[in-house]
């Protein structure tokens, strides 16, 4: 693989009440690929869990959705996901970027349909495919990025 640098892997988060769904890029960051579901009750287990996986896989960043209307606006389930940010971001030793995830959920479901998986078989799976969705637009949007320039869809904190 000349001409490629290996680079640390990034980790995608999609969190929801229930469940989290995790992703994990390759060496190259270029692919994002599912990982593995959390149970988000209780959510300091959830945390931890995520914490442990981000050491054992050395990433160097992870990038949890940000659900928002598709105004732009940040709504009741946006406040949710900043607070378990909030709780994530002292058990890591690397950045949490927030990330648009606005209709990933709903693309997942239809991507794990139109691949002929049923609904009720694809609980669990559908909240990693959601997160390999939002890490591979953060991937794809750091690849066109140049000099620093802010990444499309990249919400900067307050």
């Amino acid at each position: 693989m000349s001409g490629f640098a290996l680079m640390k892997r990034v980790l995608g988060v999609d969190f929801g009440q229930a469940r989290i769904g995790l992703a994990i890029s390759d060496e190259l960051g270029m692919l994002a690929h599912p990982l593995e579901t959390v149970t988000a009750n209780p959510l300091d287990a959830a945390t931890k869990r995520i914490a442990q996986l981000a050491r054992e896989r050395d990433v160097e960043s992870v990038i949890v959705g940000l659900p928002r209307h598709m105004s732009g606006v940040a709504g009741a389930a946006a406040a949710e996901v900043e607070a378990f940010a909030a709780k994530l971001r002292p058990l890591l030793r690397c950045p949490v970027v927030m990330w648009d995830e606005r209709l990933t959920t709903t693309a997942a479901h239809r991507a794990l349909r139109d691949a002929g998986k049923k609904t009720r078989s694809t609980r669990g799976v559908v909240d990693q495919v959601a997160a390999q969705m939002i890490l591979q637009g953060y991937l794809d949007s750091r690849q066109a990025s140049s000099g620093g320039a802010p990444l499309f869809g990249d919400i900067p904190q307050e």
